[in-house]
């Protein structure tokens, strides 16, 4: 059974980059055909999609976050990073990484989520 973990740090200045790791065991990131999501909650948005990296090293990015998002992989490590920069208090959220199958705008089958790790902007 895949799981996965997100780790970075929990409070992060705003107009710096936040950067958190999504460490996968139980299966290989590079295995075909899932896709490895980042996907953040927080009161005023609520469950909202950042971003996703194919199981080959493809991206796609939420279009509201694009031109400030990130991701990618270390194949070595089985890991995958969000990187997103020039972050203000309305990024602070809960951060979960998936893997997921199909299109970022149809998911089926399981789903498998890490535990969400929470991040805070703030000076």
């Amino acid at each position: 059974q895949v799981q996965l973990q997100e780790s970075g740090p929990g409070l992060v200045k705003p107009s710096q980059t936040l950067s958190l790791s999504c460490t996968v065991s139980g299966g290989s990131i590079t295995t075909m055909y899932y896709y490895w999501t980042w996907i953040r909650q927080s009161p005023g948005k609520g469950l909202e999609w950042v971003g996703v990296i194919s199981y080959s090293g493809g991206t796609d990015y939420s279009p509201s976050l694009k031109s400030r998002t990130s991701i990618s992989r270390d194949t070595s490590k089985n890991q995958f990073t969000l990187q997103l920069s020039s972050v203000t208090p309305e990024d602070t959220a809960v951060y979960y990484c998936a893997r997921t199958k199909g299109a970022p705008d149809r998911w089926y089958g399981q789903t498998y989520w890490g535990q969400g790790t929470r991040v805070t902007v703030s000076a």
